[in-house]
């Protein structure tokens, strides 16, 4: 991989303001906006609930950055950039590799941010094995969310890729239990959301923060593996697609 590249796509999202507002700005707010209204201050699970809401928040805001890397592809191949760096040293996976490490520590600030706020807003607490955790359990498990993101951007153009983004975002939030907490769910789309990666990456690290709904981490560990599998392969797939064009 070529740090150089990496550090220039890197440095791109984090002067994008669109990426700023949503992936860390707005789970941010949602996150304050979901604990004063729809938690009560007595409530006997009050505690469990916002760390509920914290770890469901985290993960929207990594697979809003996720998506980031999808959009600029999608730009680079309408303009023809995809095409020019083919003729330089950089290669297929080193491209390819350079855009998701960068979509991976773009969502940093989400797993920092929104902690720190629930720390000090809504008075969480949780042991240092538990937060370690949760942001290494939803950081590394959004990789086939960083792949969904390439992927998308290997179909998409400029034009599309805004609005296919957004009902991807907010649609997978929604079916995977990130918008409203699957205990809240009646029981046909909690076997719905069980389809979507978004879903086991919340059941990675869900058991830290409470024992409702859970599953095991190793069940959940392999359909986000099965999930990475198959995402990358047609990644991968689709890739070579395009280049065998020029």
């Amino acid at each position: 991989m070529n740090p150089a590249y990496l550090v220039t796509e890197t440095r791109r999202s984090f002067r994008s303001p669109r990426f700023v507002l949503f992936a860390v700005a707005f789970p941010v707010l949602m996150f304050l906006l979901q604990a004063s209204v729809f938690v009560k201050a007595g409530a006997p699970d009050h505690d469990a609930t916002v760390k509920v809401l914290m770890v469901n928040m985290m993960a929207f805001g990594t697979f809003a950055a996720a998506m980031t890397a999808g959009t600029k592809l999608a730009i680079e191949r309408s303009s023809g950039w995809q095409r020019q760096l083919r003729l330089t040293p950089l290669s297929g996976p080193g491209y390819l590799g350079g855009k998701a490490v960068s979509s991976m520590l773009v969502g940093l600030p989400a797993l920092i941010i929104v902690p720190v706020v629930a720390i000090f807003v809504e008075h969480v607490h949780i042991d240092p094995s538990g937060w370690a955790r949760i942001i290494a359990g939803i950081w590394l498990g959004a990789i086939p969310l960083v792949l969904l993101g390439l992927l998308i951007g290997q179909f998409g153009t400029p034009e599309s890729m805004q609005p296919v983004s957004m009902l991807t975002m907010m649609g997978m939030g929604f079916l995977g239990g990130l918008w409203i907490p699957i205990e809240g769910m009646p029981a046909w789309m909690h076997t719905v959301a069980q389809v979507t990666p978004t879903y086991w990456l919340t059941q990675l690290v869900r058991p830290v923060v409470t024992d409702e709904m859970t599953v095991s981490f190793a069940s959940a560990a392999g359909a986000l593996a099965v999930f990475t599998v198959v995402l990358g392969a047609l990644m991968i797939k689709r890739y070579r697609k395009d280049s065998a064009r020029v």
